[in-house]
């Protein structure tokens, strides 16, 4: 996970140029006492200048939490599913920092979506890597009439609510121009009882949703 290494150290830079900001702060308001307008002046400029990098590092920090990077096939998730009634699962995903959830999804189908966000040749050059964040789950009906008459069942797997980068570039892609894609992906399978999945993201960003085993993969022949 991008955050396990990444954001803390952008969080860590964020205090350091904090702490800095507000010792040209001490020395601003020194020289203002001493009736030393330039150097004050001086010391303010600089302490503008750190806030504004605090911010910038601190921000970045933020809008990186939960995206993973990947550069070939990554695993996503696994899902199991355990039937509880007439178009009604169980579904426990696990995810590969060890966490879990454990949701219940009405329909024929599960689907699950994500961020994906890729960056412009320059900042690949630079050594930036393609980034993805699991965003839902979703149940879905085979049959439209009742797709379109049937409230579908909707998990959110994302970590917070806070905007994050995907969604700060599709409000403004002006302010984000080495981002070159920034799209969502998806992938799904029939829901059969005891099935086992695994979800895996391809370098090019595209979702991969497959039966875990053979007893999955022969249940799935006539769920099609």
């Amino acid at each position: 996970m991008i955050s396990s290494y990444i954001v803390p150290a952008l969080f860590i830079l964020s205090v350091v140029l904090t702490l800095i900001a507000i010792g040209h702060g001490f020395a601003a308001r020194r020289h203002w006492r001493q009736r030393r307008r330039f150097a004050c002046m001086h010391r303010s400029l600089w302490l503008v200048i750190f806030l504004a990098l605090a911010s910038i590092s601190g921000g970045a920090g933020v809008t990186l939490r939960g995206y993973r990077l990947f550069d070939a096939e990554a695993p996503v998730a696994t899902l199991d599913s355990r039937k509880l009634g007439p178009q009604w699962f169980a579904i426990r995903v696990n995810l590969p920092d060890g966490s879990h959830r454990s949701v219940q999804l009405h329909g024929d189908e599960w689907q699950i979506d994500a961020r994906v966000i890729k960056w412009s040749p320059r900042a690949v050059m630079l050594g930036a890597r393609p980034l993805y964040r699991l965003d839902r789950l979703s149940g879905r009906y085979r049959n439209a009439d009742q797709a379109r008459t049937t409230e579908p069942s909707i998990v959110s797997l994302g970590q917070d609510t806070l905007p994050d980068l995907w969604q700060i570039k599709q409000q403004f892609p002006q302010w984000l121009p080495w981002i070159d894609t920034d799209y969502g992906s998806a992938a799904y399978l029939p829901l059969v009882d005891g099935g086992a999945y695994t979800v895996s993201i391809s370098p090019l960003g595209g979702l991969i949703a497959r039966a875990a085993n053979q007893s999955t993969r022969d249940k799935l022949k006539g769920s099609w």
